[in-house]
């Protein structure tokens, strides 16, 4: 499979010497530092590392990635696909059956070299950390286990400090904040209700608060509403963890609102899996009852089990009665188009980045 060895870079901290893995979210109750991945499927891995220290993102070595050519992604969906879903959705809110939901696709593409001289995935990290720098950056590399993924996701999903739980919904994006209007506000707002009923299922009555509502906040070419949503476990709150994954999975921010609903359309209207996709990513440091897990967005990951080794990412929208099939076309392009790059060696800090029509459509 690989000679690299397992690690986890994450919340600022370098865990090396693997420990244990399992599926068990009781583990993260236990003891010791965990990586946890949390696939949107369902699927849970959490790995614990025995040697954890502070320490920076990698910078990129020459050589240590090569990424796929920028004109072999190919989409789960192509753009007939995903504006007809996006017309599905509107229907299926006329009739009042959800009233948002986030539509996604899956891009892949071939590794050249799957060698580990030559696709390291931290070494993904370290290209995303100087192209797209983000709050929750970091590497999950476990390849015995299958798991290769680097990840600069904005998002966070959730964070625990003791008793006192927070997720940051992300909804709504465009290239400027002059650029999000009603439409944009209208689904954070949705979202932050729904993450607001999730974390009060497992939270204190009372305790859930909306400290800060559709708050503007950019990134490197893009501007994205952020709310914040936060409550107060019971004190006698047994297996806190395993409970918020249970109450609150998948993030609301990624699935739609009502919830059950929206996971019924996602489920006819996609064409691949999401895996760590719209899952979640991050870290718990059970000895101290902390932790922070980010939503598996702008996250590539590899997949080895085909003929050819394949890099993942996917892109999605949220889709409420205001949508433009074009414009929620348009947006998946502008989410993953300087990513994609960057994977694919060809962002320059002063260029700009290849338009996403580049990408092909498959299965």
């Amino acid at each position: 499979m690989s000679d690299l060895t397992p690690l986890a870079r994450l919340g600022g901290y370098l865990a090396t010497d693997l420990r244990d893995v399992t599926s068990d979210p009781e583990a993260l109750d236990s003891t010791g530092w965990w990586a946890v991945v949390a696939d949107y499927e369902g699927g849970l891995r959490c790995a614990r590392f025995g040697d954890v220290r502070a320490a920076p993102l990698p910078t990129p070595v020459p050589g240590r990635w090569q990424g796929p050519a920028p004109t072999d992604w190919v989409s789960s969906l192509d753009h007939a696909a995903y504006t007809e879903g996006v017309r599905r959705i509107r229907a299926a809110i006329a009739t009042g059956d959800v009233y948002q939901v986030n539509l996604c696709r899956v891009l892949s593409a071939p590794l050249p070299d799957p060698s580990p001289r030559a696709c390291d995935i931290d070494q993904l990290t370290a290209r995303l950390a100087q192209g797209t720098p983000a709050a929750y950056a970091g590497t999950i590399r476990l390849p015995a286990h299958g798991i290769e993924i680097a990840t600069a996701s904005p998002e966070l999903y959730l964070r625990r400090e003791g008793q006192t739980v927070e997720s940051g919904p992300i909804k709504g994006t465009a290239r400027s904040a002059a650029d999000l209007g009603d439409k944009e506000r209208a689904e954070n707002v949705m979202i932050t209700d729904l993450v607001r009923n999730d974390l009060g299922r497992v939270c204190a009555p009372g305790s859930v608060t909306v400290p800060a509502l559709c708050s503007a906040e950019p990134y490197r070419g893009l501007v994205h509403l952020v709310s914040t949503v936060r409550g107060e476990l019971p004190q006698d709150t047994k297996r806190p963890w395993a409970r918020l994954l249970e109450d609150t999975f998948p993030p609301g921010s990624i699935t739609g609102a009502p919830k059950s609903s929206a996971l019924r359309l996602i489920d006819a209207l996609e064409a691949a899996p999401r895996g760590p996709y719209t899952g979640g990513v991050g870290w718990v440091d059970a000895d101290r009852g902390v932790g922070e897990l980010a939503v598996g967005i702008r996250t590539f990951w590899i997949e080895r089990e085909y003929p050819r080794a394949l890099l993942r990412f996917g892109a999605g929208a949220g889709i409420i009665w205001d949508s433009e099939p074009e414009a929620e076309w348009r947006e998946t392009e502008l989410k993953a188009s300087r990513l994609l790059a960057v994977a694919s060696g060809e962002y320059e800090e002063d260029e700009t980045a290849p338009r996403p029509a580049d990408v092909r459509t498959g299965p």
